[in-house]
């Protein structure tokens, strides 16, 4: 099954060219054009990961990645942080806002595709950890037979 990936970008034309390349390499491609509509979005379509530009209109990437955070729905969803902000601490900072990766702009499709494979195995391995209820036993023992 192919994964779906809501990628955030304002730039039409880099959305255009991220989607299709992504597409070619086997994902479904969903945009949102800003802040708000990513929170929305990933709540709505719960994509199997978010590829967020940072530097957005009407809401930041950092403080739409803290929203998504917050939600219970969305909050183990991996974003990976794929922004041209690379001075110093940016990395850190898009970390901290609840990223959990970082890749700056400009970067090959290749690149981009082995970020979101390492994501996407990362959570797959996560699930795989959850441990399952483990069955006890009623009763202390010194019941009267």
């Amino acid at each position: 099954m192919r994964k779906r990936v809501l990628l955030v970008e304002d730039h039409p034309d880099t959305s255009d060219i991220i989607q299709r390349e992504l597409s070619v390499v086997g994902y479904d491609v969903l945009i949102a054009e800003d802040g708000h509509q990513a929170v929305a979005f990933a709540a709505h379509l719960l994509p199997d990961v978010i590829v967020m530009d940072m530097k957005l209109p009407k809401l930041s990437g950092h403080e739409a990645t803290m929203r998504i955070r917050e939600n219970s729905k969305t909050a183990s969803i991996p974003i990976l942080a794929a922004t041209a902000l690379t001075g110093p601490g940016e990395r850190e900072k898009c970390l901290a806002a609840g990223c959990n990766d970082y890749l700056a702009k400009p970067f090959t499709y290749r690149e981009l595709d082995q970020a979101i494979r390492k994501l996407l195995q990362q959570a797959n391995a996560s699930k795989e950890n959850v441990s399952e209820p483990v069955a006890t036993k009623t009763g202390s023992g010194s019941e009267r037979r």
